[in-house]
């Protein structure tokens, strides 16, 4: 019928030529395309000129002044009545045979369709109201859904037949679930019960809506309309509740929300409970103990926090820009100002983050990677909870899409290369799912913004460290400083102990300056394979075996390149040269053979326990001895590995490329262990170098001439390393 629906439109309006869309798809399914197909429709035969998806004021009052009830007296065309009957079908009611008849079947779903919004008191008969046409043609569901809650449903339900005939109020969704428009409409049922006009009544938790709201405390015996809406409001902040009267039920649980927020534990519904339910920054002059800001603590800013009871400051360990905010980034001496006054400090990362596509998980291992760097230089201790920020309002798809996979790449970097951890700053939604997936301890909550879809609708996280509330300023004179005030539940406190302040190592390698060298390296990877015999392709020269090899030099190449985040974070972070991670990884990926396969193959089906596999064709045995050898040594973190009994889960591990190549870098340490040689840095020798090199190939008469091989493409690779880091 839904496909019907969408043949009727097509057939109607020229494909939807006459609409100003194009052909509606017919594939039966119900979607936005659809419902916008039908909005306009709809405007078209009431005579509204300029179309819209949305159902708007525009075509509300239209149809109020046209058709206030339309049924089977009213419909004024066939036509009209098949648009009717094709939403009911898209909202998954019987719209009869879509014939522009509103006969009994239609009148039945419209009783039904009444009922589950919970406006049939409102909306007495069989009827369609245009409010209740609104509804019809939108996504909202008017049935549970997706595990919604039944409590929360008849919430919605009670909502939309109390408030329905109030000119702002507009039926909002009974599928269970929490949203943007119930919060928004849970505002306006409690400035109606104020007693504010239409007009005055904006859904906006303003000076009066606050003022009446600390007049009207719940207790235990209060019911009616308050205790019904106050009930409602613990329900949607996911405090289970019997929906109705303040019972001793309600208070027990009032208690625990209140000692969850950190408010005055008192079991009555006050304004600050109310505050704290209604929107995510709650009350505003509420005193914080934790603070953020991108001044420069001095003595006086200091002293002047103190004096006003903050204990845990937030500071950024970096500033990508070089002119604004100039303090924003920790300054030289400043933890030791805060140490000397008894303060702590958090650590927050922020560079670019405020589009979905500032997150990757490519950009989220570059964050961490620069973040623990800047972290050891500021002297913050292991331990230290740095929080990677989040500051837009994140669709939920974007979550999904971008978010969550950007803190793995920062929480995988984070747990093996450093002694931190990782927490994250952003609304709540964003903050519970990206601790849901095990990315964060714990949240930094961005409550100031109010209107964030990620904020309206969302309970507080539950592992929620600090809430950013407001932004106030502290003290006078040379005390002056603006901050945001956090509220603290002391999951996190922060540091008061630094180690001393380290100098910025400069000789580390950088991002490869691909725009500059790329070819000219390329060129002179190209150059030496082939003075080695190993042409761009194929190569008679080197084996038999290299005609039938399927990647060539600028492929091999290409994937160093293609990872350069990676490695260079390696690089970076174990104090090696790039070129010892890049070098046998494209050697291995230009020498890929035909036999590899083949054998990878045979350890899929169980009839072989190990052989090299991956981009850096490493054998499983070899990346457990290596990590176990790292963690030893405490250079990663992590829990030892066995073999065999974890040697197909590594094999496994080592189709992923982050892991493959992480091993690459981490062998290339126990390689110099193996050789007898101390533990490689920036400064090695050549004549070191290739002893580690040869070590990839093992300790067999072939490591040699492997060692031989590599240390050439070693320095050419090194050579254009040495360029980008002298930019």
């Amino acid at each position: 019928m839904v496909l019907r629906a969408q043949r009727f439109i097509n057939q109607t309006y020229s494909n939807g030529a006459t609409l100003g869309i194009s052909k509606v798809p017919e594939d039966g399914r119900t979607g936005w395309t659809t419902m916008y197909a039908l909005t306009r429709a709809l405007q078209y035969e009431l005579g509204i000129t300029s179309l819209s998806n949305s159902f708007g004021p525009t075509t509300l009052s239209t149809l109020q002044s046209k058709y206030p009830k339309l049924n089977q007296s009213t419909i004024p065309s066939w036509i009209f009545g098949c648009i009717i009957q094709s939403a009911l079908y898209c909202k998954g009611y019987d719209g009869g045979d879509i014939d522009g008849v509103y006969g009994d079947r239609v009148q039945a779903a419209v009783l039904k369709l009444k009922q589950d919004m919970g406006v049939a008191g409102a909306f007495p008969g069989s009827s369609l109201e245009p409010k209740v046409v609104k509804a019809l043609l939108n996504m909202d569901a008017y049935v549970t859904v997706n595990n919604g809650s039944d409590v929360i449903r008849s919430i919605q339900q009670w909502m939309n037949g109390r408030y329905i005939n109030r000119a702002d109020f507009y039926v909002i969704p009974c599928d269970g679930h929490h949203s943007r428009d119930v919060a928004k409409s849970m505002l306006l049922a409690i400035q109606y019960e104020l007693g504010m006009a239409d007009g005055t009544a904006t859904g906006v938790f303003g000076p009066a809506t606050q003022a009446g709201l600390k007049s009207h405390p719940v207790t235990v015996g209060a019911s009616g309309a308050w205790a019904q809406l106050f009930t409602a409001a613990m329900n949607l902040n996911k405090r289970a509740v019997p929906f109705g009267s303040f019972t001793t039920e309600v208070r027990d649980a009032v208690l625990d929300f209140q000692s969850f927020v950190k408010l005055p534990t008192t079991g009555i519904g006050d304004f600050q409970t109310w505050a704290s339910l209604l929107v995510s920054y709650g009350d505003q002059t509420r005193k914080g103990a934790a603070c953020d800001g991108v001044t420069r603590i001095t003595e006086a800013r200091a002293e002047a926090l103190k004096a006003a009871g903050y204990k845990y400051i937030g500071r950024y360990l970096y500033n990508p820009s070089k002119t604004d905010l100039p303090e924003k980034q920790i300054q030289p001496g400043e933890l030791d100002m805060i140490w000397l006054k008894g303060l702590r400090c958090f650590p927050i990362y922020q560079t670019w983050s405020r589009a979905a596509d500032n997150f990757s998980f490519a950009k989220g291992s570059v964050d961490a990677s620069n973040a623990i760097e800047w972290a050891k230089i500021h002297g913050f201790k292991p331990g230290t909870i740095i929080y990677f920020a989040v500051d837009y309002d994140a669709m939920d798809s974007e979550v999904t899409d971008f978010i969550i996979p950007h803190f793995k790449g920062v929480h995988e970097t984070v747990e093996e290369l450093s002694p931190y951890h990782v927490g994250i700053y952003g609304p709540r939604n964003v903050c519970q799912r990206v601790s849901d997936a095990g990315y964060a301890v714990t949240s930094f909550v961005s409550d100031m913004s109010s209107g964030f879809s990620g904020n309206l609708g969302y309970p507080m996280p539950t592992n929620w460290a600090f809430d950013q509330i407001a932004t106030i300023t502290i003290g006078s004179g040379d005390s002056r400083i603006e901050i945001d005030n956090n509220i603290a539940s002391g999951r996190d406190t922060g540091q008061g102990e630094f180690n001393p302040r380290t100098p910025i190592t400069e000789e580390l390698d950088v991002d490869f300056a691909k725009d500059k060298y790329r070819d000219a390296c390329l060129r002179e990877v190209q150059t030496y394979l082939e003075s080695i015999g190993i042409p761009e392709r194929g190569g008679e020269g080197w084996s038999t075996d290299w005609l039938l090899l399927a990647n060539s030099t600028t492929d091999a190449f290409n994937v160093v390149m293609n990872m350069d985040w990676l490695i260079t974070n390696l690089a970076r972070q174990l104090k090696i040269r790039k070129a010892l991670i890049q070098a046998p990884l494209l050697f291995e990926v230009r020498r890929y053979g035909p036999d590899d396969p083949i054998k990878d193959e045979l350890v899929k089906r169980g009839q072989s326990t190990d052989c090299s596999t991956g981009l850096a064709q490493m054998w499983a045995w070899v990346a457990i001895e290596a990590r176990n050898y790292c963690m030893d040594q405490g250079i990663i973190n992590g829990t030892r590995l066995r073999n065999p009994e974890d040697l197909r889960a590594v094999w496994d591990r080592l189709q992923d490329p982050v892991y493959n190549i992480s091993s690459v870098a981490y062998l290339t340490i126990y390689n110099a262990f193996q050789v007898h040689l101390p533990r490689p840095t920036v400064t090695i020798s050549y004549a070191d170098t290739q002893k580690i090199l040869a070590r990839y190939q093992g300790d067999g008469p072939a490591s040699v001439g492997y060692g031989q091989n590599l240390i050439g493409l070693y320095s050419a690779l090194e050579n254009y390393n040495a360029l980008s880091r002298a930019q």
